[in-house]
């Protein structure tokens, strides 16, 4: 059975601001024409549908596990058709991503990982942090930007899995902001 998140996450900015803090980013950083890889959209799916407001002309691509938060997208798809030209979210496992399915990216937030993977996932082969994280590496254009939320309870995993990939020179830390952690890709 697909490990999944029976819950849904609306928007509460005091307990996590990442999403919010990932948005002044993207303004302060003048992130203009990108394809983004979002991970964790919440049934507020704010990051979708603040760059499809702002006139930057960015593409996201967000993964949820939530049913709810997926429903949450439809509806809101429903409502405003437009939003679907620049942002799509899909249902899944983000350890199940397959590279020959992904375009390329400018920008990766993987505010959550170590927050969801569990012993439920190795049970249909699904992949490790480290290994969904290199794929979506793989995925990033030289000299893209792959960001990290210094606030979650499950930090360390991902201290842990950006540590691999700067000692293989992967990626270099650039940059922080506010609550972000902001690594650039060095290698093709």
């Amino acid at each position: 059975m697909l490990h999944f998140w029976d819950q849904s996450w609306d928007l509460r900015v005091a307990e996590c601001p990442c999403d919010v803090h990932f948005l002044e980013w993207l303004e302060e950083a003048k992130v203009r024409d990108a394809s983004i890889f979002h991970f964790g959209t919440g049934s507020h799916h704010i990051v979708g549908l603040k760059t499809a407001e702002d006139g930057s002309n960015n593409a996201v691509f967000g993964i949820t596990a939530s049913p709810a938060e997926y429903d949450a997208y439809v509806k809101m798809l429903i409502d405003k058709p437009r939003l679907g030209h620049t942002y799509k979210a899909y249902f899944g496992d983000i350890y199940q991503l397959d590279r020959r399915l992904l375009p390329m990216f400018d920008v990766v937030s993987l505010f959550h990982v170590g927050e969801f993977r569990t012993a439920k996932n190795d049970e249909y082969g699904a992949l490790t942090e480290l290994d969904m994280t290199r794929v979506l590496c793989d995925r990033l254009k030289l000299g893209g930007h792959v960001l990290f939320y210094s606030g979650s309870y499950a930090f360390d995993v991902a201290e842990r899995v950006f540590g691999e990939l700067v000692k293989a020179k992967v990626l270099a830390e650039a940059a922080t902001f506010k609550t972000l952690r902001i690594f650039k890709k060095l290698t093709a």
